[in-house]
């Protein structure tokens, strides 16, 4: 039987499982990198949250937490998206993929580039094509989101959360101070403005307005004053919590084109069918 086309991703929070479920759904084998303590805020849909709890369903999607390289081809064998704390990539040469995303979302120039694979793909700020990857795929909402950049730089970052039902910055949960995290309501939960979400150290973290809680990260984690550790939709639908965002969708769909654009590629892809 011939190897199905490999990919790694670099990352596994909402943005890269949205590409993940897309080259999965496509036909390729996904491997995802991550941290060993993965700061993920959208949980239900993060192929992360297998670091946590060893197998997560994403939609229609399974993920798995390998320990080796060998767990990690029985796992694609199995039809299912490997997920393995590598922040290092020391899997890099053993797994030999044809395409790398870097999915991070780190918003600084990646530590290695074009040389990694033989087809490179940075999302967002931090990367430029041709120089330190192949290709980009814009990330920010508007009319660019979801294109390839073969040739120069995503837009910049503003700092400013982008609006989700008329609510922007306000509708990102932060930590009112350092310590631990410890949740109180479930994420895909009904909230009015005033209830208690979660609490760092003893400080209580409060709805803002009416809405879902559509993420929240992982209790237990040491988090700083200021970093994003929740997400409050104010568009009353529970589904949105489990369901791959139009944003991650869109992405994903630019990382497809931008694999399928380059002829070499494509070659390599269908000489392993």
């Amino acid at each position: 039987m011939k190897r199905k086309a490999r990919v790694l991703i670099r990352g596994g929070g909402d943005l890269a499982s949205g590409v993940a479920a897309r080259l999965k759904r496509a036909g390729f084998d996904v491997l995802i990198s991550e941290l060993p303590h993965p700061l993920v805020v959208r949980r239900l849909v993060s192929f992360a949250e297998a670091v946590f709890s060893r197998t997560v369903q994403v939609e229609e999607i399974t993920g798995q937490l390998a320990e080796n390289m060998e767990e990690v081809q029985q796992i694609l064998d199995q039809d299912k998206v490997a997920v393995l704390v590598d922040p290092d990539l020391a899997c890099l040469e053993p797994f030999s993929p044809l395409v790398l995303v870097d999915a991070r979302m780190r918003k600084l120039s990646p530590e290695i580039g074009m040389e990694a694979a033989p087809l490179v793909i940075g999302l967002g700020p931090g990367f430029s094509a041709g120089e330190n990857c192949h290709a980009v795929v814009e990330t920010m909402r508007g009319h660019l989101l979801g294109r390839v950049i073969w040739e120069g730089d995503a837009l910049p970052n503003t700092g400013i959360p982008e609006s989700v039902g008329g609510k922007a910055g306000e509708r990102v949960l932060r930590a009112p101070q350092d310590g631990v995290l410890k949740n109180s309501v479930a994420i895909g939960s009904v909230v009015i403005e005033g209830d208690v979400l979660a609490y760092v150290g003893e400080t209580a973290v409060t709805a803002p307005f009416d809405g879902i809680l559509r993420g929240m990260m992982q209790e237990g984690l040491a988090v700083k004053t200021g970093m994003k550790i929740g997400d409050l939709d104010p568009r009353s639908n529970p589904d949105y919590a489990r369901l791959i965002s139009d944003k991650s969708l869109a992405i994903g769909g630019g990382v497809l084109e931008a694999i399928l654009t380059r002829k070499n590629i494509r070659d390599k892809i269908y000489a392993s069918d």
